[in-house]
């Protein structure tokens, strides 16, 4: 019996072992659609001031992007000051863009489409976290250059910690 379990582990590792690495990752950079990333917190605690920060991925293969809208979660709220969101390429450069409000909506039209092959970083700073219940989760949807209609390119959670 200790033997088939043996044998057993060892064929397990070595079948874990044999699958590619290329298969891991989720950064596909041939993709044809925008899409979230990622998302980070900071400061990782139940301090009720924190910066949301969510990726955007345009892939070579992408349409440019020419509008973002970010539904707020009811559970939260933020100051609704459109100096708190901060929008920067992958090298941290500032991105120019109309930023408003509209209740639990942030609209971002930028100046310029942001073309495919390239990653976003919105910051949105002092959000006010809930310290109980579910965290809160945030839709993201985008509008295509030469394109009036929206369509879903994600959520990004967060949890409450």
């Amino acid at each position: 019996m200790k033997k088939v379990l043996i044998y057993t582990a060892v064929g397990a590792i070595t079948a874990t072992s044999l699958i590619p690495i290329s298969y891991v990752s989720a950064k596909d950079n041939n993709g044809t659609l925008a899409h979230v990333d990622g998302n980070s917190q900071f400061p990782e605690t139940r301090r009720s001031n924190v910066r949301h920060t969510f990726r955007v991925h345009i892939p070579k293969n992408s349409p440019s992007v020419s509008q973002l809208n970010i539904e707020v979660p009811n559970t939260l709220t933020w100051s609704n000051n459109t100096n708190d969101i901060v929008i920067a390429n992958e090298n941290g450069k500032k991105i120019n863009a109309s930023i408003s409000t509209n209740g639990k909506s942030i609209l971002i039209a930028f100046v310029e489409p942001v073309a495919s092959n390239n990653k976003l970083e919105i910051d949105i700073k002092n959000v006010k976290q809930p310290f109980r219940g579910n965290g809160p989760v945030y839709r993201i949807k985008a509008k295509l250059a030469g394109s009036t209609t929206e369509m879903s390119i994600g959520t990004a959670r967060f949890r409450v910690n």
